[in-house]
């Protein structure tokens, strides 16, 4: 398991797997170890992926200042990962909550981003949250499933304040709820590290319009890739963040939802390796 270390001399670890050019990975959670990610839906026979740990997640060390799990803060390992690997400029891709933090690198370092594929990424550093409104939205689409009569009442409450998160909520994250699903579920509770997720939104971690701003002047290649039955973000959120880009691709995957290379891999995989292969990086003119 490869190591370097931070800024602040925390060491941090990714895990690499696969073969041909590298493709740097930032998961989600947020703070979840990057485990989850697996070869994300067989991306692995086309890219080399490093995955990151972000500090205080899996394999990476904790951080003697808790504060620097700030999403903000997290830009700068990222820029080191990218100084270790030797990478002038890097084809970078995060999921979910990876999604801000990776547009805040782009929008601080876009002379070091080639291409950025955000996976059904949640937009909290363009100050788009995904509303109650939106996750009851997707959830109504999901009223044919056998478990949808026993969750949904519940699934509401929770929305609305008045209950916590239950686990037996997932198969609403899940475009199809099965046997792989429920395994890729059942990792979730020993890979977060709930008391940085706490940190990583909070105040001063977002600048939306300053970002916003920034990212309108990225010339490298952008993919926003939402899933269908997605609540956060719906795609209609995926392609408003979509819009502040100058080069930039929406897909929605059919029957997807927040974990879509888990629920057709190889759609998945297709997709964004079409993408990195046909889109040439743009450099400033």
């Amino acid at each position: 398991m490869p190591t370097f270390s931070a800024p602040d001399g925390t060491e941090l670890a990714y895990h690499l797997r696969g073969e041909g050019p590298l493709l740097v990975v930032l998961p989600g959670g947020p703070m979840r170890a990057s485990a989850y990610l697996g070869d994300l839906g067989g991306l692995t026979a086309h890219r080399r992926l490093a995955l990151l740990d972000l500090r205080g997640t899996g394999d990476s060390a904790a951080p003697a200042d808790p504060a620097t799990y700030r999403c903000d803060r997290l830009v700068d390992d990222v820029e080191a990962l990218r100084v270790h690997l030797g990478l002038e400029r890097m084809d970078l891709l995060a999921h979910s909550a990876g999604g801000s933090l990776a547009m805040l690198y782009a929008a601080r370092h876009p002379e070091r981003v080639s291409r950025l594929v955000l996976v059904t990424a949640i937009p909290w550093a363009l100050g788009m949250p995904p509303t109650p409104e939106h996750r009851l939205a997707a959830a109504r689409l999901r009223s044919s499933e056998p478990w949808f009569d026993a969750l949904f009442p519940a699934f509401e409450e929770w929305l609305a304040g008045q209950a916590d998160f239950d686990p037996a909520f997932a198969p609403f994250f899940y475009g199809r709820w099965n046997t792989t699903a429920a395994e890729h579920d059942a990792r979730a509770e020993v890979e977060f590290n709930d008391d940085a997720a706490d940190v990583y939104g909070s105040e001063g971690a977002y600048d939306p319009e300053a970002t916003r701003t920034a990212l309108g002047a990225v010339f490298a290649p952008v993919l926003v890739l939402a899933g269908e039955l997605d609540g956060g973000p719906r795609p209609e959120l995926a392609r408003a963040a979509a819009d502040v880009f100058p080069d930039v691709e929406l897909t929605v995957q059919p029957g997807a939802g927040h974990y879509p290379w888990v629920d057709d891999p190889e759609w998945f995989a297709g997709r964004v390796t079409a993408f990195l292969t046909s889109t040439a990086a743009r450099t400033p003119s």
